[in-house]
């Protein structure tokens, strides 16, 4: 019997190139009927994806591979006894560049910028700098290490915290002092800058609410590039009306962010919208992952990356 795989786009599978005798590559949508009843590899579409896991349900599914890090809510829409991986080691780098671009955007103050551009104004500023601040790094897996990474030519001073204290050898930075997450509090005064990149899940859902942001320094700058409900919106923008922090958020909650929000006009915001992954490296290590599930499977070892084990 043939390995059946499908992908949801032509580029995707042109990117993962010829396969091994054995193999069948389709690409599906999940617009249209599947290719076959039993599918031993299905990459969902990447936008939406948890919204058509629905479609796979009455089919025989090896594993559903996610083209996303993040997988909250995925559990309540996967059939049953289906393994699904996420997509670890395709957006952390691309994740890494938006959390970095979000804190020189800010630090710099590029919106200023922009707007003088559109009215055709010469408007420079002395504005705060990246290097020299303090930066606390909330998260230090995949994204927080990448983002540790590419912080350490900026000549920042960095701390990382995490679900738990370990010490950690990154490349490009050394040993780093990972601090329990049961520091926060006391870490939050010092730093100037403070970037989540953690999941969504009961421990950290609104772990930023209003007694959590009220611990950090005035004029600091808060960076999201993890989950929207990371933070409670309302209490963010409480603080972003009476001018005491700064926020550069690629995620939100609610999101996508409806028209009229309040956080549309908030002072000292600068909004992307959940772009982190979505560069052109996406599909090169999309393809690269696809391929080494395809290689695992048919030397009969355990796919990389699974979250939720299926049956």
């Amino acid at each position: 019997m043939p390995l059946v795989v499908t992908v949801p786009t032509a580029r995707l599978a042109t990117d993962i190139g010829d396969l091994p005798d054995g193999v069948e590559l389709h690409v599906w949508d999940f617009t249209t009927p599947p290719p076959a009843s039993r599918l031993d590899i299905v990459v969902p579409p990447y936008m939406g994806s948890a919204g058509a896991l629905e479609k796979l349900d009455g089919l025989d599914v090896g594993l559903v591979q996610s083209q996303s890090i993040g997988y909250d809510g995925v559990a309540d829409r996967l059939p049953a006894g289906m393994p699904f991986a996420n997509a670890a080691s395709v957006h952390e780098a691309s994740t890494a560049e938006i959390a970095v671009a979000l804190m020189l955007v800010a630090q710099r103050q590029f919106p200023r910028f922009v707007r003088a551009q559109d009215r055709g104004e010469w408007s420079p500023v002395f504005a705060e700098s990246l290097a020299d601040r303090r930066v606390l790094l909330v998260g230090f897996g995949g994204v927080g290490t990448a983002t540790a990474r590419r912080l350490a030519p900026f000549e920042v001073e960095m701390t990382a915290v995490a679900s738990r204290p370990r010490t950690e050898q990154v490349d490009g930075v050394g040993e780093v002092a990972v601090h329990g997450i049961d520091e926060l509090t006391a870490l939050l005064p010092d730093a100037e800058i403070v970037v989540l990149s953690l999941p969504d899940n009961d421990a950290t859902r609104h772990l930023f609410d209003a007694g959590m942001l009220a611990h950090m320094a005035d004029g600091a700058l808060l960076v999201n590039v993890g989950r929207g409900p990371l933070i409670d919106t309302d209490a963010l923008l409480a603080e972003l009306q009476a001018g005491r922090l700064r926020a550069a958020l690629d995620v939100f909650e609610p999101e996508p962010l409806p028209t009229g929000h309040p956080l549309w006009s908030a002072p000292g915001l600068v909004v992307s919208p959940h772009v982190g992954g979505a560069s052109t490296a996406m599909n090169p290590r999309m393809a690269r992952l696809v391929r080494s599930q395809i290689e695992r499977m048919l030397a009969g070892e355990p796919p990389a990356n699974v979250v939720i084990a299926g049956a």
